[in-house]
């Protein structure tokens, strides 16, 4: 146990004695969370929608009043008055606009005479943001439109009502699981490739072959010392992230511990992983080129930013061996549901046995050589 404690020293001494190295691998997922957080997270608001009046009649006139209250009030988007079609088109293409509404010529006389009246939608749907939000009022103002006049006493069809187990979720909560994941990454890629790769490029990792410490102590030793560090950059995220984003009762401390566990949890598993992935690795270049397509492989199919039921075939495949998986589902369960601890027992249990796999697959591989 001395050995390893030894080889956890020197790693650590040379960690502290780099604060640029700390502040990179603490703080940059924590600047990511706030910029992703509110850049995507916000209400889509202020679009501009151009209105073609062809009917000019009194349920023409209500339906503008009702698009008026929705730019007033939620302000999903401001009016632009348009007298010909073809000019609201024109600026819908050169991107001026973001939707046409479109009351054809005798809507008024179809809607008094119950001739299912059509009104009609044109959309910019390159954006598929700025569409949602444009056919969610939509739906919403023509449904109301619809329920004009008297109502029966006792309603004769089915009605919905919508319950909302948890409190409203704004997406840099959501994000905010990714960015932990990604902070304990990032210390894991440094920890566990760059700082051990580079020790080889200078020949210092000559010192410990000579040493009588067996190869398993060595990958052990090496997979602590790394995850005391991503385990550092967890709390951090985790303490600083959850205040930022706005979690409900950040600090408290039966959640705080379960959140330390999955955070140790995912440590070793990350660090044990990049060090497998390096353990045969002589060029310094090589982590450095990797990290880029490493991080695109396992943070985007991880569901961090979006939920992986949207996803592709192939991309659920990856992302069913992806450990992001399982450890940004693991915080998305504790931070915002506040669950207990066989809520992500499954997870704690891939992320073990991930870790045992490829500590052992490491110390097969390693080798002790120059």
């Amino acid at each position: 146990m001395n050995r390893i404690l030894a080889l956890i020293e020197r790693d650590m001494r040379k960690f502290l004695r780099s604060p640029t190295l700390i502040l990179v691998s603490m703080f940059f997922p924590l600047v990511q969370l706030v910029v992703l957080g509110y850049a995507f997270g916000g209400k889509i608001k202020e679009l501009r929608l151009g209105i073609v009046d062809q009917d000019h009649g009194m349920p023409t006139v209500k339906l503008r009043e009702m698009c008026g209250a929705i730019a007033a009030n939620a302000r999903t988007f401001e009016m632009v008055e348009y007298s010909d079609p073809q000019k609201a088109l024109a600026d819908l293409r050169e991107g001026r606009i973001n939707g046409v509404l479109n009351v054809p010529p005798e809507f008024s006389r179809r809607f008094l005479a119950r001739d299912a009246p059509q009104i009609t939608l044109v959309e910019d749907n390159t954006d598929n943001f700025a569409v949602s939000a444009l056919e969610g009022g939509f739906s919403q103002l023509v449904s109301t439109f619809n329920q004009g006049g008297s109502q029966p006493r006792v309603p004769s069809g089915v009605t919905l009502s919508v319950v909302e187990l948890y409190p409203y979720v704004p997406y840099i909560q959501y994000l905010l699981s990714g960015s932990i994941v990604l902070a304990i990454f990032v210390s894991a890629m440094i920890g566990g490739g760059i700082i051990y790769i580079d020790d080889k490029a200078r020949g210092l990792h000559e010192g410990y072959l000579v040493t009588p410490i067996s190869k398993f102590e060595l990958i052990l030793g090496f997979n602590l010392s790394g995850a005391i560090k991503a385990f550092l950059a967890g709390i951090v995220l985790t303490t600083l992230g959850s205040v930022i984003a706005g979690i409900p009762n950040p600090l408290d401390p039966i959640r705080l511990v379960k959140l330390l566990l999955v955070i140790v949890a995912t440590s070793l598993a990350l660090i044990s992983m990049m060090f497998l992935l390096m353990v045969r690795v002589s060029d310094p270049l090589v982590p450095r080129a990797t990290f880029g397509v490493l991080n695109t492989l396992l943070f985007f199919p991880s569901g961090a930013v979006y939920p992986v039921y949207g996803f592709p075939t192939w991309m659920k495949v990856i992302s069913k061996g992806d450990p992001f998986t399982y450890a940004v589902h693991a915080f998305k369960t504790l931070l915002l549901k506040n669950t207990g601890i066989m809520a992500i027992a499954g997870d704690l249990v891939y992320l073990t046995v991930f870790t045992v796999v490829s500590m052992f697959a490491a110390t097969v591989l390693f080798r002790r050589s120059l």
